[in-house]
């Protein structure tokens, strides 16, 4: 049987890309010409994956469950950033939130990451979540990742503590490498 390989789970608004920050909230961009990747990613993209990590882009896309975007609009951002990162899967939530019982797949939900590890053949144990929300440290903590917080500032507070806090995605980066 093969080893399970380490991934990096990625947050894609916020993480990846501009997010849109409306009264100390991030929005996503709501088409391929508002989307923007921020800097440093695609080289610490480029550097995760030469260091043998598999790439997931795990993301809430709530809008579209809301009728608020199209979902076609999401895939083409998708297509675009998968022409840019050297990304193995994304992995997407529609659902609107608010559901009862809550999605098991809408983070902080471990869903998508558990998914992704089922079918890429992923060590959740050796893998990161990085975000720059409280959902995707909870996401991260709930499917047995190690957890690294991008800290943009945003008007909402952590539920639960990060492994590791930055400011930015090349120093995410540079914390999951040295802690191989």
């Amino acid at each position: 049987m093969p080893l399970l390989r380490p991934a990096v789970f990625l947050d894609r608004d916020g993480t990846l890309n501009a997010a849109v920050v409306r009264a100390g909230k991030p929005y996503p961009p709501a088409t391929v010409a508002e989307f923007t990747l921020l800097p440093g990613v695609a080289e610490g993209c480029a550097r995760l994956k030469s260091a043998g990590y598999a790439l997931v882009v795990a993301t809430n896309q709530p809008d579209v469950g809301r009728g608020t975007q199209s979902r076609a609009d999401v895939e083409a951002i998708h297509a675009k950033l998968c022409e840019l990162l050297p990304v193995d899967r994304v992995e997407v939530s529609y659902d609107p939130g608010g559901e009862s019982p809550p999605s098991v797949f809408r983070k902080p939900a471990a869903g998508l990451l558990l998914r992704a590890a089922r079918e890429l053949g992923l060590d959740l144990a050796r893998s990161w979540m990085v975000g720059d929300r409280w959902r995707d440290v909870d996401c991260g903590k709930n499917a047995g990742c190690r957890t690294v917080f991008i800290d943009c500032g945003y008007a909402e507070e952590l539920r639960a503590p990060p492994d590791f806090m930055v400011r930015s995605f090349a120093e995410a980066v540079d914390i999951i490498l040295a802690h191989r």
